[in-house]
């Protein structure tokens, strides 16, 4: 019996003999080394996983749009790794296949999709953002699977996305798995649901410190960061940044002209214009994609069959552009990634005009908008790179042949375009300003990068590519907790209690004919468990009793002690409601004992959860507004 008090009594203590401040530092490694260590696994998968989505997608688009249609999109990245292994394309474009091969991709991707995984449908950054603030951090195991073929039939056939939703929503379908496999609480698998988005960015655009910025910021549309995840996506980012790197390499994404820098003060009038273009950029863009999402989803037309819909008239589009510029194949970008059009407009300013960089801004605005908007499974960051930077290409071509001294390198305009575009798109302005300077290695930018994407967040509208950022903390459900303990800070528990102890209580010897008893005419879904003392030692729980109740034959071996937890931890009368709640929450129960003192464990009482609940009602609706219990 003493046994069993002792046990009931644990708490964790501080070792006399250690120093305060090496103490304190322990108790925050102990508390942190674990989640870090599982993002670890996170960072390992999420590189993992970009590796194999990035070969799938280059596979599909080499023998997809290359060896099929003839189309090869040059210049590419150059840090993209060779297709030396691949068959050469040795046939010229054959412009009609660009109406039927991304068709046949987005048959096969919607087919998928809707058969299998419906969650894995249109841009998967937005569904982790959703998971997060409304389903606990939540992803099947199946989504990821599914989202790596069908992005890779999408994107590999010529359809409009980029590769960072789908690798987003890889890295943190692990991370939910993992924290479910290990049964963590809701707010760490939130943590590393969001670490693995954050490790799949960094990974994909070899972008670590963006990885991490990006998780943290991605989540509201207003300036704040989640902050308890920004270290575990560091961590996260790092590792999968050096496992896709052991494969792709430890180059840029893009290479940019020597000697881009900034050095005048009046170059930020120019860089001012770029700001206005790219917030009108981002609201046809936003405008344009929602507009198609709402447009196919009111079609009279089979789900699994609208991405089909969708990438044809992707095909038409592009089809349109290659004969309306005259055959130049430089506009085929608004297909698949595009990136080739950032590449040539950061190194060949020359070779492409303005106009037809300005066609394949706005062409790919349209065709992102239909690849997506249909239901098609790929991401919205890429293109948006696309956009932002042939947009502000074009405007810097454009102003460069106005005032050549202010604008002597229209490459900067395409490297700060992409940042501006997508922190007006997306609100996210910081992890964008990296993310850019990474991608490109044009870190001596960071000063005009930080006034493009300062000022095109602030003098944006509203509207963001992300439908399910929140506006802030209080307004996301993940956090609501928070705020409900700023609410019942002061009451105490005590003002719950009745004047009279409990008398349902059971002891350790009881059988389990008793139990039964008791709790078929209890007010309670648990009963305590006390010695003759009344000294707390435990509580039966009507779920802890369904196995039992399930093998009639053991009834007469069964006592209350061999049901019975022991690790509860009780209210104390002069606990506050939040310190109760937290202790709901960590006792997993809805209804909880009330102990005299932590040592004596006298059992004074039992308080409802759904008390606490009317409690907070009562604070901000008055006194007429309950939840029933």
């Amino acid at each position: 019996m003493d046994r069993l008090v002792e046990s009931a009594q644990q708490e964790p203590r501080r070792v006399a003999w250690l120093p305060e401040f090496l103490w304190l530092g322990q108790q925050r490694i102990l508390k942190q080394v674990r989640l870090l260590g599982l993002a670890i696994l996170v960072g390992i998968v999420a590189g993992l996983g970009a590796i194999v989505f990035y070969a799938a997608t280059r596979t599909v688009e080499h023998y997809a749009l290359g060896v099929v249609a003839g189309y090869d999109a040059q210049p590419r990245p150059a840090g993209e790794t060779s297709s030396r292994w691949m068959p050469p394309i040795r046939h010229p474009l054959y412009p009609w296949l660009l109406l039927i091969v991304p068709t046949v991709g987005g048959l096969l991707s919607g087919a998928l999709v809707f058969t299998m995984a419906p969650e894995a449908e249109g841009h998967g950054t937005d569904a982790v953002i959703n998971a997060y603030h409304h389903r606990q951090g939540q992803i099947r195991p199946r989504v990821p699977l599914v989202k790596i073929v069908a992005s890779s039939l999408t994107l590999g056939s010529g359809g409009s996305g980029g590769r960072e939703g789908p690798i987003a929503q890889i890295g943190a379908g692990f991370g939910s798995l993992l924290a479910n496999l290990l049964r963590l609480k809701t707010a760490d698998r939130r943590v590393l649901m969001a670490a693995g988005m954050g490790a799949g960015i960094a990974a994909i655009f070899r972008a670590p410190l963006a990885g991490a910025l990006f998780a943290a910021e991605v989540l509201y549309s207003s300036p704040e960061f989640e902050a308890d995840v920004i270290i575990p996506a560091a961590i996260a980012s790092v590792i999968s940044y050096c496992t896709f790197g052991i494969y792709a390499g430890w180059k840029p994404l893009f290479a940019i002209p020597e000697g881009l820098s900034f050095s005048n003060p009046w170059e930020l009038g120019p860089y001012f214009l770029l700001v206005l273009f790219s917030i009108l950029l981002a609201s046809i863009y936003t405008r344009t994609f929602y507009g198609c999402v709402g447009l196919f989803h009111r079609l009279p037309l089979r789900r699994h069959f609208r991405p089909a819909l969708g990438a044809f008239l992707t095909g038409a589009v592009a089809l349109c552009l290659y004969f309306l510029v005259g055959g130049q194949q430089q506009v085929l970008a608004v297909l698949s990634f595009g990136y080739s059009a950032i590449q040539g407009a950061m190194t060949q300013e020359t070779a492409v005009s303005a106009w037809v960089l300005l066609a394949i801004a706005l062409g790919k605005i349209l065709t992102t908008a239909l690849t997506i908007g249909s239901g098609g499974s790929g991401g919205v960051f890429g293109p948006s790179m696309v956009i932002g930077g042939c947009g502000g290409g074009a405007l810097g071509l454009v102003l460069h042949n106005l005032w050549p001294t202010l604008v002597p390198h229209p490459a900067t305009f395409v490297i700060i375009g992409m940042a501006g575009f997508f922190a007006a798109a997306a609100k996210t302005p910081f992890s964008t300003l990296v993310i850019v300077s990474e991608m490109t290695g044009g870190y001596r930018l960071l000063l005009p990068a930080l006034w493009v994407c300062a000022l095109s967040y602030v003098l944006s509208d509203k509207r963001s590519i992300y439908s399910s950022q929140v506006e802030s903390r209080s307004r996301s459900p993940a956090h609501q907790g928070n705020y409900v303990r700023e609410v019942l800070a002061g009451e105490q528990v005590a003002q719950f209690l009745d004047k009279k102890p409990p008398s349902d209580v059971l002891h350790p010897d009881d059988p389990l004919g008793r139990v039964i008893s008791l709790m078929a005419d209890a007010p309670y879904a648990n009963l305590p468990v006390v010695d003759h003392d009344r000294r707390l030692l435990g509580i039966v729980d009507l779920e802890e009793m369904q196995s039992v109740l399930q093998a009639p034959h053991v009834h007469n071996l069964v006592l209350t002690e061999d049901l019975m937890r022991s690790d509860i931890r009780p209210l104390r009368p002069h606990d506050t409601l939040d310190r109760a709640l937290e202790l709901f929450v960590e006792n997993d129960l809805l209804i909880l004992p009330v102990v005299d003192d932590l040592e004596k464990r006298k059992l004074i009482g039992m308080v409802r959860r759904s008390d606490i609940s009317n409690a907070y009602i009562r604070r901000i609706q008055g006194p007429a507004a309950e939840v029933s219990t």
